[in-house]
């Protein structure tokens, strides 16, 4: 039996979902939550095989939810769903470990056929987001600029940013300024959102 959390903010959908793989063979739904920092809790307390995660999720998002889970349940097998396929967030996905990413526009039965395929050791990754991924330029944001730009997109000011990451508040402006810079952009709040849009936060 593959015992599979599922997370998604949308009540509607994961009642869906939960109905839709409570009638495979083989599939057991141990927990249904709808945030992200909830999905992290619950995998923790009973670990099940497969954690099915939307990316967009309050508490914690479904990437971030999934690289923590990487880290301290590393015997839990991950699958990002998501309406947003972006490339960024799928080479996110990749580099936290995610064995299957599939957009919400895919068939009912294929998330049944996806949790099967990594519960048994292969990946799935949607065609049209990975031809998509090979297409999208790279990010030009250094992993620290990545860091400063997530711990601004709350807008919280620089000396709480400065704190947060352990690193002067000079520091924290050069990165931002960094940041700014490279995307072409105005401001870091107008950085921030470009690099959700491209899938890079």
């Amino acid at each position: 039996m593959i015992r599979v959390l599922l997370a998604d903010d949308h009540l509607l959908i994961r009642e869906a979902l939960v109905l839709l793989l409570e009638t495979e063979d083989g599939i057991e739904v141990v927990a249904d939550v709808g945030r992200g920092d909830e999905a992290v809790a619950e995998a923790l307390r009973r670990k099940p095989d497969i954690a099915v995660l939307d990316i967009d999720m309050p508490g914690l998002d479904g990437l971030a939810a999934a690289e923590r889970l990487a880290r301290d349940l590393p015997g839990c097998r991950l699958v990002i769903v998501t309406a947003h396929g972006r490339p960024g967030n799928l080479r996110r996905a990749m580099g936290a470990g995610v064995r299957g990413f599939l957009g919400k526009d895919a068939p009912g039965a294929r998330l049944a056929q996806v949790i099967r395929q990594v519960a048994d050791g292969a990946r799935y990754i949607d065609p049209q987001l990975a031809a998509d991924a090979l297409a999208a330029e790279e990010c030009p944001l250094t992993p620290r600029e990545l860091d400063t730009l997530r711990a601004a997109a709350g807008g919280a000011p620089v000396s709480r940013i400065a704190r947060g990451l352990g690193l002067s508040e000079g520091t924290v402006r050069n990165y931002l300024s960094a940041a700014v810079t490279k995307l072409g952009v105005d401001n870091r709040h107008a950085a921030v959102q470009a690099a959700r849009e491209l899938g890079w936060l």
